[in-house]
């Protein structure tokens, strides 16, 4: 028998797992968060309830807030809850499960005034986000904010009817501004690097279109923190909702599962304050970069690595693909010989020992992390986890072989099917252009390089060409597994 997680059961539901140590009436709300999806909840939402549990900073909790049509549904799932969320962390050698209560309303979306008016709540002191790579407008090709972009001309167009985040956030600021309340600091938890920077060059170049005099305020005024987020958490399914009640007697809609691992590093820039997540575990640096480029091209790096060739070899889940052979020696071959050669060095970090580590974390069967979650949205993820690395070792004159290589996995992923015939249904907000290239690109694969929103520069280059016609006709011609085959055995570029 289940028992429904909301505040009056946390007694009844404290039996099968870890319950908040405080009462919800003993919390304020600091923080306006956007993109309360699995991640945010599994992270900064943990974060935060185990320095609550410590009975220290209450006065900075959640509210959600959301945009896309999807936070309805999430806001509605969470606010039959009580705001609540059951988070199962898995290791190899254990599971546990624990409900935090870190959120305290959640606003809705679609509508702007009530956002606005809680942006410019004085209590309000930071505001985060979590809204994928993807949701950045950022150019992939040049890394900089898209100005013209539809919905950011939108939003210029008609500033107090904001429809996206960077609108929303701004109408905040400028109200906060007008009312002479101190602006609040914006917060990326985004697998960007140089979160903070982009997060800062999206809310300004959006000012810019319609008051340069409110973004030269922003530009001397608000703080724009860098920061590395690291937590493997899937997606939410039937699973994970059947777990929770089977094996916690839990009825909540929409858990997270994630590893017990996590990691958060922060430049310390809060001009109106912060919480102190230092207690419970958070990094708080003046650089954050090291971190960031260690984490992205190492763990999100192989993440894109590992996912294609899995896909092309009909293999589901993450930690599948980590035990079949090819695909394992694949993903050390290129972090060892390319990606960690061109890291900078991380401070007290040994960059194979972190390697090491991902490879544990990418095995970890209890996770249950899918290849589909990893290999959808690649034309926001191959430009800021993949093509960076080969860019870098281009200018130094070294050989992109497996980077190439991962690329053509990708181009030769959106023909369509699997090795075996099964049809790939794609998940990529470019998904009939990208699709497109790939297609003419059975017969030229130079077509897929023309993507040049994607490529950018490095489809210039002669040597990366090569490696990438030479990779892709060998999986056209001889199939996945083969093509692995030859580039461990440093035949490919033959």
């Amino acid at each position: 028998m289940t028992t429904k997680l909301s505040l009056a059961t946390l007694t009844d539901v404290a039996k099968t797992a870890g319950v908040p140590a405080y009462g919800r009436e003993d919390l304020k709300a600091g923080i306006v968060h956007f993109g309360v999806g699995n991640f945010h909840r599994a992270h900064q939402a943990v974060y935060l309830d185990d320095l609550f549990n410590l009975g220290l900073d209450h006065d900075w909790a959640i509210i959600g807030a959301g945009v896309l049509p999807s936070d309805a549904a999430m806001r509605a799932k969470l606010e039959g809850q009580d705001f609540l969320t059951t988070v199962v962390e898995q290791d190899n050698n254990r599971s546990g499960a624990r409900v935090t209560g870190a959120m305290t309303g959640y606003l809705a979306p679609g509508n702007a005034a009530a956002t606005i008016a809680q942006l410019t709540d004085p209590a309000i002191r930071i505001v985060s986000l979590t809204i994928t790579e993807g949701g950045y407008f950022i150019n992939p090709a040049s890394g900089h904010f898209d100005p013209s972009h539809p919905a950011i001309a939108a939003d210029a167009a008609n500033p107090a009817d904001p429809k996206t985040v960077f609108g929303l956030i701004l109408a905040g600021l400028k109200a906060r501004r007008d009312k002479d309340i101190p602006p609040y600091t914006v917060m990326s938890c985004d697998n960007i690097p140089g979160n903070g920077e982009v997060t800062h060059a999206a809310v300004s170049g959006l000012a810019r279109l319609s008051d340069p005099d409110l973004a030269d305020w922003i530009d001397g005024n608000v703080a724009f923190p860098n920061g590395m987020v690291d937590r493997i958490t899937p997606a939410t399914g039937a699973r994970e909702i059947s777990i929770v009640a089977d094996d916690y007697e839990i009825d909540d809609q929409w858990p997270v599962f994630c590893e017990e691992f996590k990691q958060w590093v922060l430049e310390d820039n809060f001009p109106e304050g912060r919480p102190e997540l230092e207690k419970v575990g958070v990094q708080f640096v003046p650089d954050v970069a090291p971190y960031e480029h260690m984490k992205i091209r190492i763990l999100n790096g192989g993440h894109a690595a590992i996912a294609y060739p899995a896909a092309l070899l009909d293999i589901h889940f993450v930690h599948e693909a980590m035990e079949d052979a090819d695909i394992r020696a694949f993903l050390s071959k290129l972090e060892r010989e390319e990606i960690i050669p061109v890291i900078p060095p991380v401070p007290d970090t040994d960059l194979n020992d972190y390697f090491a580590l991902i490879e544990r974390r990418f095995s970890n069967p209890k996770i249950a992390d899918t290849i589909p979650r990893l290999a959808q949205d690649g034309s926001n993820r191959q430009p800021k986890f993949i093509l960076p690395s080969t860019a870098d070792r281009l200018a130094r004159g070294e050989d992109v072989t497996g980077l190439a290589l991962v690329s053509a996995l990708w181009c030769h992923y959106l023909a369509g099917t699997t090795d075996s015939g099964k049809p790939i249904p794609l998940n990529d907000p470019n998904a009939d252009r990208i699709q497109a290239a790939a297609s003419a690109a059975k017969d030229n694969p130079q077509a897929f390089l023309a993507l040049d929103d994607i490529f950018g520069a490095v489809a210039q280059s002669d040597l990366f060409q090569q490696r990438f016609a030479n990779a892709l006709t060998s999986l056209q011609r001889d199939g996945t597994r083969e093509t692995l085959k030859r580039y461990l055995g440093s035949s490919l570029s033959n």
